[in-house]
């Protein structure tokens, strides 16, 4: 059988545009000779609706688009369709919603399975919506028995996984199924088919291939997974679909992070369908952040992105990242200088906007700030100038940038680095404002291997701005290491206590520093909940972000 796996990129709740594409991708699969094209999970309605599932005319909606793809597989000549969608469910107690995978041939719906495991950890919350299924089956076409799972279904293998989350294995439960009526399936080769909406993470590519090699291997099956491409809000899906042999081998492979149609066939398989990964984990994340920056602010309805240009490492990034994905034309950049903003930081914004072919305004506060200090005299009399008066000036910036983004209708990206969320080392309603945190997932030292990215094929990210000491200039010669440990220091304790929650003690040991130092940064993560809780949406690139993955309660006394 030759089959198609075809990536799309889907908008949670656009029909019309949804079933196009599914259409349109059915259709070149045909030409292609597939007998069976597959498509990602919920790829009628888009992945994740979240609470749009609990409005009856959504869940119609994706019906009746189901229905309009099934009739176009009337003609004996096109293939039959493999996608995601949502159905109500039959029963009288439970959810009302189940996610399934149908299986549409000869212009009707001739098969449902229903997904049986639902994660609930990270930034997955599928038990407050669907119903899990309480069996599974095989099923044929063309007389070749298919064994249909959805996402989580297959990433429950005790033998790859150290520890199963689930009592029940949807593919051993299918595999046993198979070998039950092994004397009916001599000669039929093993498929199993995963449809999946699996989101990126650092890493996560690599996690997948490996997993589902383990599945092909011990099931000796034919093993495909179509995963979902493109951004849906903080979510970034990279697609990287593959198909996989039964002694392991890699037979298709589709793009990274972009829209893809790969082909394998189970008699036999010249692996030339198998595209290049991203060179290493750094181009992977750029592409993460491109992807997530684009779908984000088109799927939103908007074309345009401001960015706040200080001169320094972080909005630089946020407007190189900006420009690969909307275009130059698209992107403004903001100077912002105070009478701290050094010279040399405003040429370097200049220089960068020059670099990327960015239209550049420059937008002094000098005047605002007096102005601010002024009316605020009679209260703040007697006391120094301090921590009030430097969050000020962030505060002016990022109410120029949301009058800029009214007036224009440009959505403005924010620049704080994951560093800085974690420690609460940035200013609400201030340069904490706009629509989306590009690099809110992005460590500072990853920001600079980022950066180095950027200016891969030139320079377009200036040198100055790559080998200045990291500063806020809200104040004269600060420095971010006045506040703050060195981010060599500090990024590593950040990472094992924000994404592996790991103990003051057990950081301490691991990276050979004072423990009394790794209390205080655990300190200031803890009091800066707040912040990240009013924080723009977080692109996620790495296994545990700031945003729905990471709940934790403002009002707590937490022991670190």
């Amino acid at each position: 059988m030759k089959i198609a796996l075809a990536q799309i990129n889907p908008t949670v709740g656009d029909f019309t545009g949804n079933t196009s594409k599914i259409l349109e991708y059915a259709a070149r699969a045909a030409e292609l000779g597939a007998g069976l094209v597959v498509f990602p999970e919920l790829s009628v309605c888009g992945y994740p609706p979240a609470d749009l599932l609990e409005k009856k005319d959504f869940v119609a909606r994706a019906e009746a688009a189901v229905k309009e793809i099934a009739a176009w597989t009337a003609k004996s000549e096109r293939p039959a369709v493999l996608c995601g969608t949502v159905m109500q469910t039959a029963a009288e107690v439970g959810k009302q919603v189940r996610n399934v995978a149908a299986l549409l041939t000869e212009g009707k719906i001739s098969f449902v399975q229903q997904k049986m495991l639902l994660p609930f950890y990270d930034v997955f919350d599928e038990q407050r919506y669907f119903e899990p299924a309480a069996s599974q089956a095989l099923t044929l076409i063309d007389g070749q028995p298919l064994a249909i799972t959805i996402c989580e279904d297959a990433w429950n293998d005790k033998g790859f996984w150290p520890r199963q989350m689930y009592p029940v294995d949807p593919v051993d439960e299918l595999m046993r199924q198979w070998d039950e009526e092994a004397s009916d399936l001599t000669a039929a080769p093993r498929i199993i088919l995963n449809i999946s909406a699996s989101p990126f993470w650092r890493d996560k590519p690599t996690v997948r291939e490996k997993m589902l090699a383990a599945i092909a291997t011990r099931h000796k099956a034919f093993v495909a997974m179509v995963n979902q491409v493109g951004g849906n809000d903080s979510l970034v899906f990279d697609g990287s679909s593959l198909a996989i042999g039964p002694d392991g081998e890699l037979l298709a492979r589709a793009a990274g992070f972009a829209e893809d149609l790969v082909l394998f066939d189970t008699e036999g398989n010249d692996a030339s369908d198998v595209r290049a990964e991203a060179a290493d984990e750094v181009a992977a994340m750029w592409d993460a952040l491109v992807l997530g920056t684009r779908d984000y602010v088109r799927k939103c309805g908007f074309s345009k992105a401001l960015v706040g240009l200080s001169g320094g490492i972080d909005s630089a990034l946020v407007a190189a990242i900006a420009v690969e994905a909307l275009g130059a034309e698209n992107v403004l950049g903001i100077g912002m200088p105070s009478e701290y903003s050094s010279l040399g930081s405003i040429d370097d914004a200049r220089l960068l906007a020059k670099n990327l072919g960015v239209r550049f305004e420059l937008l002094p506060i000098h005047d605002v700030f007096a102005q601010y200090q002024n009316v605020l005299e009679p209260l703040f009399a007697g006391t120094p100038f301090g921590l009030a008066e430097e969050n000020l000036q962030s505060r002016i910036r990022g109410g120029l940038l949301m009058a800029l983004s009214n007036k224009f209708g440009s959505l403005v990206l924010t620049t704080g680095n994951k560093s800085e969320m974690s420690v609460g080392y940035c200013t609400l309603y201030g340069d904490m404002v706009g629509a989306l945190a590009v690099i809110g997932d992005v460590m500072k030292t990853r920001v600079y291997a980022l950066s180095r990215y950027a200016n891969r094929e030139r320079e377009l990210i200036p040198r100055a701005t790559l080998e200045k000491a990291p500063s806020a200039e809200l104040r004269p010669e600060q420095r971010d290491t006045d506040s703050l440990p060195p981010y060599d220091v500090l990024d590593p304790i950040l990472e094992a206590y924000v994404e592996r929650y790991c103990s003051a003690e057990q950081i301490a040991a691991e990276q050979n520093v004072d423990v009394s130092l790794v209390r205080q940064v655990l300190h200031l993560v803890e009091r800066s909940e707040y912040k990240r809780q009013q924080a723009a949406p977080v692109l996620k690139v790495t296994q545990k972000s700031f945003g729905m993955g990471r709940r934790f309660p403002i009002a707590v006394k937490v022991q670190v």
